[in-house]
């Protein structure tokens, strides 16, 4: 009776590390939840359609976005925080999820501690575009009006700590100028109000700018990177007004902590491959919404270097909020 015991003891010890890669193999099993921290129409809701379309078709499991938008991006967070950590529930937010933590004083989940990065899976570049009765065609021109006119000008910003605010915030910073800033829930609401001349100015990632901009409803001034883009070559950096103005960020993707390793791998490299998809290429890359692959562990390491970084930055603009 002990010989069968120890030999079922030797068997199951011997099984163990396969269950995880057996359960990583089998996964999914139903539909998953993307749960996208920003309302629709902004780059983190195109990022997380196309790669919902993706993943549904090679998995065979229908991938399921739900906008849950609010407090810069911090409801959408708290949802995943607390649901399962079983790999059906996943986090769609931009680099706003490591800067949070510097701009409010309480959150309801410790950033760094309850998710898991799964994969970063665009870079974020944002353009800063105005209403084109604003009669400013440049970055001079409109850190020359704004001077001639302290906070008479109206800019957009999905909150504090967003994207859209920190690239504003810097350059207001950089420049000594001051303009009215008017808050907004996410990018699709804000280019609604900046394109009905509601506000004036605003700093959003390019792929909230695909319908607005070939229209003509809003007028691009300069984008945040350090080069011009090849999507947009006639379009000047901001340094090349402001010497040293950089600010590129990313789209990424999360799950609980607890979620098993082989998941968060196999999820890992689902993205990764629905990111090198000729489809997806084209339609990122179109809205300078390049892929951004990364391995867990690179982008756990990403993830730290940021954290520091924003914490730096909005130390720097003297923003925090309760």
């Amino acid at each position: 009776m002990k010989l069968i015991l120890a030999v079922a003891v030797v068997v199951g010890i011997a099984w163990l590390p396969a269950a995880p890669v057996l359960y990583a193999q089998a996964y999914p099993v139903k539909s998953v939840r993307i749960v996208v921290s920003w309302p629709p129409g902004g780059s983190n809701d195109v990022v997380a359609r196309v790669m919902a379309q993706k993943l549904t078709e090679t998995l065979g499991q229908t991938f399921v976005i739900e906008n849950r938008a609010g407090a810069t991006g911090t409801i959408g967070s708290d949802i995943v925080a607390k649901s399962p950590p079983d790999g059906y529930t996943i986090l769609v937010n931009s680099a706003t999820h490591v800067a949070n933590p510097h701009i409010y004083k309480k959150l309801p989940y410790d950033t760094m501690r309850d998710f898991t990065g799964v994969a970063p899976l665009a870079v974020q570049i944002g353009m800063l575009v105005v209403h084109p009765s604003l009669p400013v065609k440049s970055v001079k021109e409109l850190i020359a009006l704004a001077k001639s006119q302290p906070d008479q000008i109206a800019w957009a910003s999905t909150g504090t700590g967003s994207y859209t605010w920190l690239t504003m915030a810097l350059l207001l910073q950089m420049t000594g100028t001051k303009m009215l800033e008017v808050n907004y829930k996410g990018g699709g609401p804000a280019i609604i109000a900046l394109a009905s001349g509601e506000v004036q100015v605003f700093f959003v990632g390019i792929g909230s700018l695909t319908a607005a901009l070939p229209a003509g409803r809003v007028r691009a001034l300069a984008v945040a990177s350090d080069k011009r883009l090849k999507q947009f070559p006639d379009i000047p950096t901001v340094a090349e007004t402001v010497p040293g103005y950089e600010l590129t960020a990313w789209i990424g993707s999360f799950v609980p902590s607890a979620t098993p390793r082989a998941i968060v791998e196999r999820l890992n490299a689902e993205f990764r491959k629905a990111l090198e998809h000729p489809d997806a290429t084209r339609i990122l890359g179109a809205q300078a919404l390049d892929p951004m692959p990364m391995t867990v562990d690179e982008f756990a390491q990403r993830l730290r270097s940021d954290y520091d970084k924003y914490e730096r930055i909005i130390k720097m603009t003297g923003a925090r909020t309760e």
